[in-house]
């Protein structure tokens, strides 16, 4: 069945519209999954989240039809699968299960071990965030679950049915013809460090304390991965470098709400001084970037929409784009995944592995009783 769609992307798809940063995952599980129904939820969601099974021609996403050769494969390999090895992995791991190019946005690849099975969900960043990359999945799980309760798929469906409203803040049209692709990525290191939670609420209460401030974990952990970038990078990046942080604006710009799916955010960019940044206490380096934050809201989300087109009109595409790693790093903070909602009949999964990290970055997620930072550089 065909089901003809077409959306203009927006102004932060346009930062991805090159194949940038896609959204890339590997999720072990320890028992076998029914893959026979999530290849049927896949087909059953296909209809709501068009835009994942879609793919994206001059300036807009376009859909025909599902087609489960185009989104989906699975294989089995007489060997288990080194949990330890590829949860601390690097280039090696992302090498090894990273996706390869697929004219679709979303493609899932399964790979049944002897000691369970990992599931490779990747979407390209011009279909949706961080966010959006979750969501789906939590519904792929939650329609993939067995169940005996009558029209349970369409009540989930309902309930989690996404809107595509891409451009509804501001009309956009782009096109994007002399945007060069980013070469391959260099050989990366990555460095894991898992720092304890109540460490973190620790420094929290010392900071309110001491300086007056209130501060989030996020400045915190954003704090201690530029701390330990500036050391590694003492004589690469200038006296000034910058911190970019994605935030989510969805619960501050009701054109799009918990439901969009797409890229609901801003990419906060903010200066900082090298070294004051290696030299000061950690909790000043926080107090900084947490005084540096925006004040998200329908207003200043038009403006940074704004300030994307003025970089398009100027076609200065070496500055259009979410981050620069020669001059600075980005910090994304996924700690908050719903791990605990991506349980496809048998239960959670056992380890979850970025595999698409670019140099200079580093992301946020969450272990037990920790926080996981991972770093790339």
């Amino acid at each position: 069945m065909k089901w003809k769609k077409e959306v203009p992307i927006s102004q932060v798809d346009a930062l991805f519209a090159n194949g940038r940063y896609p959204i890339e995952f590997l999720f072990y599980y320890r028992d076998p999954i029914p893959m026979g129904a999530v290849r049927k939820a896949l087909r059953s969601l296909a209809r709501d989240f068009w835009p994942a099974f879609g793919e994206y021609e001059h300036g807009a996403i376009c859909f025909d039809r599902y087609r489960e050769e185009d989104c989906f494969d699975e294989e089995s390999v007489d060997a288990g699968l080194q949990v330890p090895e590829t949860t601390e992995g690097g280039p090696e791991v992302m090498a090894r299960f990273g996706g390869k190019g697929r004219n679709r946005l979303f493609f899932l690849k399964a790979i049944r071990f002897k000691n369970g099975t990992a599931l490779i969900p990747k979407l390209e960043h011009v279909a949706g965030d961080g966010t959006s990359y979750f969501t789906f999945l939590s519904v792929l799980a939650a329609i993939s679950r067995p169940s005996r309760l009558p029209f349970r798929t369409s009540f989930i469906k309902s309930m989690f049915k996404p809107h595509h409203r891409r451009t509804a803040l501001k009309a956009f049209s782009f096109q994007g013809q002399n945007m060069e692709p980013d070469g391959p990525v260099g050989r990366l290191a990555m460095d894991v460090q898992e720092i304890p939670r109540e460490e973190v609420r620790s420094l929290i209460a010392e900071a309110a304390s001491s300086r007056h401030i209130r501060l989030s974990s996020n400045d915190i952990l954003s704090a201690m991965v530029v701390k330990k970038l500036v050391l590694l990078h003492r004589g690469r990046w200038d006296r000034m470098f910058s911190l970019t942080i994605p935030i989510d604006v969805r619960s501050k710009v009701h054109e799009y709400g918990r439901r969009f799916f797409g890229n609901g955010i801003m990419l906060h960019k903010l200066g900082l001084e090298k070294e004051l940044v290696e030299n000061a206490p950690l909790l000043d380096v926080a107090a900084k970037i947490r005084r540096a934050m925006p004040v998200v809201s329908r207003e200043t989300y038009v403006r940074y929409l704004e300030g994307l087109e003025r970089t398009i009109a100027e076609k200065a595409w070496d500055r259009f784009r979410p981050f620069d790693p020669k001059s600075g790093c980005l910090v994304t903070n996924l700690s908050k995944l719903p791990v605990e909602k991506l349980d496809f009949g048998t239960g959670y999964p056992e380890a979850i592995i970025p595999l698409t990290v670019e140099e200079n970055s580093a992301g946020i997620l969450a272990g037990e009783g920790t926080y996981v930072l991972r770093s790339a550089f």
